[in-house]
């Protein structure tokens, strides 16, 4: 009986499946062990490891305002008004003037400088800065080819070139004549979708005359009356000379014939214009105007007799038309220079006499005030002098006035006028650092920008 109970025993416990049961066990124990070990672990490292790293710097971009989309117009309203220059002007060709990207031929005869900036130095045309905003843009960081991504629409359609050749010429040319590419210019850009989505409030074009040539109110007035097309009406409009009482339109400085390829070349001026020695008190470079009491003229004679305190390049004539270098030299050897009204309030001469570190003398406050206050502020009287031409004709010294600054207070206004200097001109793009086109394109954006937020409360 015993030999059949361990024959049953034998059956079914065999010492096989008792190995396999303790294996068993073994294995759920390791198991076990193992995932309590981890768990201790993983408690362990999250109540003890060191706080994640930073985020890796990303410097900001110049372009975190929004992007600019540029039209491709036909040809006949840019490409095609360089191509035909020759016939822009009944008395001189404009090709000269309208080469390298507006910058005009490079300057032969510079006046005193370092010679390393002499390649730099042009004889630029004061109407040329729309030639130049469209080369710039068309290469800037903040440039896009998708108009979906834009926040501002860039119209590269050259207005002062195509009107220039109507307003100073004996022909009998109608208004029609003077309209017509404005007209067919904004004809074609109510058909592009951009345009459609917004009637124009995001879009903007650079004027390169001042906006008195393109406000013709009466068909037998000057100019042409594209500022007043019902399509402009939203466009952004930049210009030599702003209409101060339009809020949609910006003054931008007239081009100098300096166009720095670098930072270097800007600071090698900066440099040079500071310690520059200045033997005169004032300087006066302009054209009598054949016309009754003209009151450059009368600048002109006051001149002649302070010889000792004043300097006169005299421009009667073309003499001056694309600069010279006495009109440099006169301003880098001068404490001042006068600005007097020309055609219109403002002139090219004032960004030639403050890009010689001359503190500039205004006889008009329209001369300053309201204009160029992206680039210059809007404190003029920290740069510059104000004297009132009427003051001037009753016999007020020029000479006494400026005579009663103290050095202390020349060179606090030299200083604030150098400073100045990067905001108003026109690099190359290649480098030279913020310049007049990127405070265009940053400033544009901007308002822009804010347009749309504020349309959008």
């Amino acid at each position: 009986m015993l030999e059949n109970h361990k024959f049953k025993f034998d059956k079914f416990c065999p010492r096989k499946t008792i190995h396999s049961l303790l294996l068993f066990l073994f294995k759920c124990s390791l198991f076990l062990l193992i995932l309590l070990l981890f768990q201790i672990y993983s408690l362990r490292s999250i109540l003890y490891s060191p706080p994640p790293p930073p985020p890796p710097f990303k410097p900001p971009s110049r372009c975190d305002g929004g992007l600019v989309y540029v039209y491709d117009l036909p040809p006949a309203f840019n490409a095609d008004l360089l191509r035909n220059c020759r016939d822009l002007d009944p008395w001189i060709s404009k090709c000269n003037t309208l080469s390298n990207g507006g910058f005009g031929p490079r300057s032969t005869s510079v006046p005193a400088m370092p010679e390393s900036l002499a390649p730099s130095w042009y004889w630029t045309d004061m109407f040329a800065a729309e030639v130049m905003y469209h080369t710039r843009i068309m290469k800037h960081k903040c440039r896009t080819t998708e108009p979906e991504s834009a926040t501002a629409f860039y119209i590269p359609f050259y207005a002062g070139v195509a009107v220039g050749k109507y307003l100073f010429t004996n022909r009998n040319y109608t208004a029609r004549d003077r309209d017509y590419q404005c007209e067919e210019m904004l004809t074609w850009l109510k058909d592009q979708p951009p345009w459609r989505r917004s009637n124009g409030s995001d879009h903007f074009i650079l004027l390169g005359r001042m906006t008195w040539d393109f406000r013709r109110r009466r068909d037998e007035d000057w100019g042409t009356s594209f500022v007043y097309m019902p399509a402009m009406k939203q466009i952004m409009r930049l210009t030599v000379e702003r209409d101060p009482w339009d809020h949609r339109e910006i003054s931008v400085p007239y081009p100098t014939g300096f166009h720095p390829k670098s930072k270097l070349e800007v600071d090698k001026w900066l440099d040079f214009v500071t310690t520059r020695n200045r033997t005169s008190l004032f300087t006066f470079v302009g054209a009598k105007r054949k016309m009754k009491d003209d009151f450059r003229s009368l600048l002109f004679s006051y001149c002649y007799n302070e010889t000792g305190s004043c300097r006169v390049v005299d421009c009667s004539g073309a003499r001056c038309y694309h600069g010279t270098p006495e009109i440099q030299e006169a301003f880098l050897g001068s404490d001042f220079c006068l600005q007097p009204r020309g055609d219109a309030h403002t002139r090219r001469s004032t960004f030639d006499c403050m890009l010689a570190g001359s503190i500039p003398v205004f006889f008009w406050r329209r001369s300053i005030e309201h204009q160029y206050e992206w680039f210059l502020g809007d404190e003029p009287d920290r740069f510059s002098v104000f004297i009132d031409w009427k003051e001037v004709r009753n016999g007020v010294s020029i000479r006494k006035v400026l005579e009663g600054y103290s050095r202390e207070e020349v060179r606090r206004m030299r200083e604030k006028v150098i400073s100045l200097i990067p905001n108003f001109i026109y690099g190359d793009g290649s480098g030279s650092g913020k310049d007049a086109i990127d405070i265009v394109t940053d400033g544009v954006i901007k308002k822009i920008k804010d347009q749309n937020e504020s349309n959008i409360r």
